[in-house]
Parts: C-alpha cells; sequence; structure tokens
C-alpha cells in the first residue's frame, strides 16, 4: 500500500504540493488526474525517493520514503515520466541489468526475464539494441525493468502517453494483470476514459492540492455532473 500525509513541496517561489493526502491499496488501481503543473509527478518523484518533501510523509508498505528510500524503492516499481534508456544495450540487457541492482539470483534472472517478455509481448525486440525503437518499445522495455523484482506497488507516470492505439490498449491489459495479481497501482494520465475504465479510486489534484478523491461515481457526484470530463473541469475551476 502506498500512503502520502500532508505532502508539501516548494521550489523557491512555487508552491507544487500543498497538504497533499492520499492512499493507494493493494489490489487497486488508483488514478493522479490533474492539469499540467498540478503536482501529480511532484507526489510522483517524492514517492520514488528523488524528491524531498518541505513537510508531510510518504510511506511504500510502511516503510518511510524518507528515513529508508532504499528499502522503500525494493517495494516499488517505476515508470518514469523520462524514460532514461541506454542506447547501446537490448532490450533484454536492460531487464538483466535492473535485475541485477535488485539483486535477483543470476539461477533465476533469466526465467524471470523469459515471464516478463512473452507478458509484454517483446519477443521481436527483445535483443535488439534499443536505439531506434519506437515510444511504445520503449514503453515496454521500461515496463520490463520496472516489473523484473516482482515490486508489491507500482508507479505509472503517465503510461500510454504517445503510444499507438494497440499499444495503450495492452498497457491498460497490463495494468488490469498488476491489479489481479493483488498490486497496489498509481498512475498518472490526461486520458478521462482510461481513468473512468480502469481506476477503482481517482485523486484530483490541481495547483498542488486535492480537491476531490473518490470513485469514478463519487466524483461525478460530488460535481453534480454526469460526465467525468465535465467534473473533472468544474472541480478543477473551482479551486
Amino acid at each position: 500500500m502506498i500512503e502520502v500525509n500532508a505532502l508539501a513541496k516548494s521550489f523557491g517561489d512555487v508552491q507544487a504540493l500543498s497538504d497533499v493526502t492520499f492512499r493507494a491499496e493493494n489490489g487497486q488501481i488508483t488514478g493522479l488526474l490533474g492539469p499540467n503543473g498540478a503536482g501529480k509527478s511532484t507526489s510522483l518523484r517524492v514517492l520514488y525517493g528523488l524528491v524531498k518533501p518541505d513537510a508531510g510523509s510518504a510511506t511504500i508498505d510502511g516503510v518511510d520514503v524518507i528515513a529508508d528510500p532504499r528499502a522503500a524503492q525494493s517495494k516499488i516499481g517505476v515508470l518514469p515520466d523520462n524514460q532514461g534508456l541506454y542506447v547501446r544495450l537490448t532490450a533484454r540487457d536492460h531487464i538483466y541489468y535492473f535485475g541485477r541492482l535488485h539483486g535477483i539470483d543470476e539461477n533465476v534472472l533469466e526465467s524471470k526475464t523469459n515471464e516478463l517478455i512473452k507478458l509484454l509481448d517483446m519477443a521481436s525486440i527483445a535483443d535488439r539494441r534499443v536505439d531506434g525503437f519506437s515510444q511504445g518499445e520503449k514503453t515496454k522495455v521500461c515496463l520490463a525493468r520496472a516489473l523484473i523484482h516482482d515490486p508489491p506497488n507500482v508507479m505509472l507516470d503517465e503510461p500510454t502517453n504517445g503510444l499507438d492505439v494497440m499499444t495503450a490498449r495492452a498497457v491498460r491489459d497490463l495494468i488490469v494483470e498488476l491489479k489481479r495479481r493483488d498490486i497496489a497501482v498509481l498512475f498518472s494520465s490526461h486520458v478521462m476514459h482510461e481513468v473512468a475504465r480502469l481506476c477503482d479510486q481517482i485523486v484530483i489534484i490541481s495547483d498542488g492540492r486535492v480537491v476531490a478523491q473518490g470513485t469514478t461515481d463519487e466524483i461525478r457526484s460530488q460535481a453534480s455532473e454526469q460526465n467525468l470530463e465535465e467534473a473533472f473541469i468544474k472541480l478543477v475551476e473551482a479551486v
């Protein structure tokens, strides 16, 4: 389970987060929804251990992200907004590399890698260098390296951004499969139909604050709107 409580963070004169509180439960898909610059990526970066908040707390399965970042990081798989792939390595090399960083036994690393290659339909690209990969192919590599250590929590920053229809659908199917495996999934998105279809819980952030959270029906009810997009716009504009 992922929990954040009263997070605050400023960058100079910009208040990126102010009293942000939410949780992502095991076996549920939680969506972070908000306009550009709302604070979604900053919230995720605090959970990754990349940004230290000015106030508040964040825990991964009870482990304090700030006090023990390495232990917290061992419990998460991350698809960041910046892919950071090594162009001279193959897709398989990337998975092996991250598996070794997580201390996976060499005797099981190959079988786990092959399982992910099959799960993500990567057989045709597994032994190609990533230089020249499409956006969708790069996303699959990033997902594979994020999942190689069987993390109980997964965080995805706009996972379908820039993907073609078929690859975006495959990523959504993977998110559902992660939920089926009782993994806590937290992802940010701008795609309303994606959020409405996938999410058990939605957290709407605007100007660094949580302005609404709940199920799709609860969000629509709070805004007195039938359409999630209209509810989102109404709640954000009310801030």
